[in-house]
């Protein structure tokens, strides 16, 4: 079944159905953690929870997960997907450094106003094992390092002004990720809307000022006396 028309439906109806379909089954565990996630916190969410609000049996839930912590990586690998797919795409364009910033914050900030983005970024990392934490951080520096080279990108053709790429990228890191804490699906605000403003406003700080022309100071008029 199309993603999409899976996320017009409510996710337990894909066991409702008799129907052999694991990935769309294995999709609305998901979704359905995801929006628990946020509701109750990673920590407050259990597989009991998860299972009751599918209107499943746990040991039916362990044929797709066997851990709350392999619900959370998934989740996470789903949202990092989404941004890789739209980094390679921009890393191939022929637009300027800035111009590629531009369109990493809007992609960015597009991931974190659906669940599987806002869940993950609000998630205490004490929660995670060591292993799950490592892959958490391997997946936040690829992306940290992608955006640095479209800055450094920038700084070498001159649609960014000259400097720190590590600082430049931690602040529009910061403020995008931020949005998963006041996001709200039924504000004024589309997703859309909301990353539009956001790649205008982080762009504008890096973007390299044309040199004002000289302004010579006019000649002196006719002495009065």
């Amino acid at each position: 079944m199309p993603r999409s028309a899976l996320a017009q439906q409510p996710h337990w109806k894909a066991f409702a159905s008799r129907r052999r379909d694991p990935a769309s089954k294995r999709e609305a565990v998901l979704k359905t953690a995801a929006e628990l996630f946020l509701e109750k916190s990673y920590g407050r969410t259990s597989l009991d929870d998860i299972a009751r609000r599918l209107n499943i049996t746990k040991p039916a839930l362990y044929h797709y997960f066997h851990k709350k912590e392999e619900i959370l990586l998934e989740c996470y690998r789903w949202g990092t997907g989404l941004i890789e797919e739209s980094l390679t795409e921009i890393a191939s364009s022929a637009g300027t450094g800035l111009e590629k910033v531009a369109a990493f914050v809007y992609s960015y900030a597009n991931v974190m106003t659906v669940n599987f983005g806002r869940c993950v970024m609000r998630l205490d990392e004490g929660d995670l094992s060591d292993k799950a934490l490592h892959e958490v951080r391997t997946y936040k520096r690829k992306i940290d390092r992608r955006l640095r080279s479209f800055i450094q990108d920038g700084i070498r053709d001159g649609s960014i002004a000259p400097c720190d790429p590590k600082i430049a990228a931690f602040s529009i890191a910061g403020a995008v990720n931020w949005i998963c804490m006041w996001y709200e699906p039924e504000g004024p605000l589309t997703a859309e809307e909301i990353a539009s403003q956001f790649a205008r406003t982080l762009t504008q700080g890096l973007a390299r000022r044309k040199a004002e022309p000289l302004r010579r100071a006019a000649p002196p008029g006719p002495s009065a006396d």
